[in-house]
């Protein structure tokens, strides 16, 4: 989606805020002892009262409201009975649409005391997607965000996974460009118009290379075996750099 009017940028701040702050309740709730489909529910509640709908049933006839990843679960995790214990790494990923618009957001949780090592690659999976949203603004290179977080992973000794991109939102949950790498990628020869929605989401790990479906048709798992986190934010291309309207209010 490209933004024109003031209205669409309100209409999508509005769908915005309200993945931001599910996200957030459901962080908040966030224990030991709770399964992830309790989660999950805390999280279709809140749409439901905020009149939003949740973008991956809708769209995919995916089997939850949220997605839901433990551990050696690292994307589109379903939401079930396996119960949440301490030292777990939680990633939860909400998007949703009203009145038209959708916005998609996500974030790794630690469950209680982590090791350090996993205690830092959250820190730095934050810090990853922050530095590939400053990389967003009008008429700049769309492989900077990729560039960007690919230097800053390597300096660290991170891997990042690099079959699952960043995209295109607004009007769609997944609309053009339809695969923006958070990975360096030679020749990448696009560049951010104007009013581009998108999302910034890199996959960061200590090790991994690739996520691969773990057989339920949904659910997937790192490749190489290793701990990965995700921070995801909904943005806005403007003359002045990234709008962010994932945050909660």
């Amino acid at each position: 989606m490209t933004i024109t009017h003031e209205d669409e940028l309100t209409g999508l701040k509005e769908i915005g805020r309200i993945v931001a702050n599910t996200i957030a309740a459901m962080a908040k709730a966030l224990e030991p002892g709770m399964t992830t489909e309790e989660l999950d529910a805390i999280g279709a509640a809140f749409m439901e009262r905020e009149g939003a709908e949740p973008a991956p049933r809708a769209t995919y006839g995916f089997p939850g409201a949220t997605c839901i990843s433990v551990n050696e679960e690292i994307a589109h995790g379903i939401p079930g009975l396996r119960v949440i214990a301490a030292g777990d790494l939680v990633n939860i990923d909400v998007s949703a649409s009203k009145d038209g618009f959708f916005a998609d957001t996500g974030a790794s949780y630690r469950v209680g005391k982590v090791a350090p090592s996993i205690d830092r690659l959250c820190r730095d999976g934050r810090k990853a997607m922050q530095i590939g949203v400053a990389q967003v603004g009008s008429d700049k290179p769309l492989g900077g965000i990729g560039r960007a977080i690919g230097q800053f992973a390597a300096k660290r000794g991170y891997t990042l996974v690099r079959n699952l991109a960043s995209h295109g939102v607004g009007r769609a949950l997944h609309e053009e460009p339809g695969e923006i790498p958070t990975w360096p990628v030679r020749g990448e020869r696009r560049r951010i118009n104007r009013g581009l929605v998108l999302t910034v989401e890199p996959f960061l790990s200590r090790g991994a290379l690739w996520a691969a479906e773990a057989g339920d048709g949904w659910t997937l798992h790192a490749e190489p075996p290793a701990p990965v986190v995700q921070y995801e934010h909904t943005v806005v291309a403007t003359d002045r750099g990234a709008i962010v309207v994932t945050l909660p209010g």
